[in-house]
């Protein structure tokens, strides 16, 4: 049996791995991948924590509403990026400034 540090250790590095993907690159589609990558390393710590504790289920069912909450973000996020790729011809976070004077 794998013990929880390792899972919230795995949570942590996933996170820190979109948190600088967000942070560093440009591109609105990696920016969208990397905030997905950082929601599922909150996923992973949610079920680990719910392995130590074997009683309760509202980790997993948490887990599962943020999931689907995720794929709500996915779908807005990529008709944003769809729109300003129409209109702009690029998905780079640096040239969307549709909504200055």
């Amino acid at each position: 049996m794998i013990p929880t540090e390792h899972y919230v250790a795995l949570s942590a590095v996933l996170f820190a791995i979109g948190g600088v993907g967000f942070l560093i690159r440009r591109n609105v589609l990696v920016a969208l991948m990397s905030i997905e990558v950082m929601l599922n390393a909150v996923n992973v710590a949610l079920v680990a924590f719910n392995r130590a504790q074997t009683s309760n289920h509202t980790g997993q069912m948490f887990s599962f509403f943020l999931i689907a909450a995720e794929a709500a973000e996915v779908a807005v996020g990529l008709a944003i990026v769809l729109s300003l790729f129409r209109v702009k011809r690029t998905v780079r976070t640096d040239e969307a400034d549709l909504l200055k004077n």
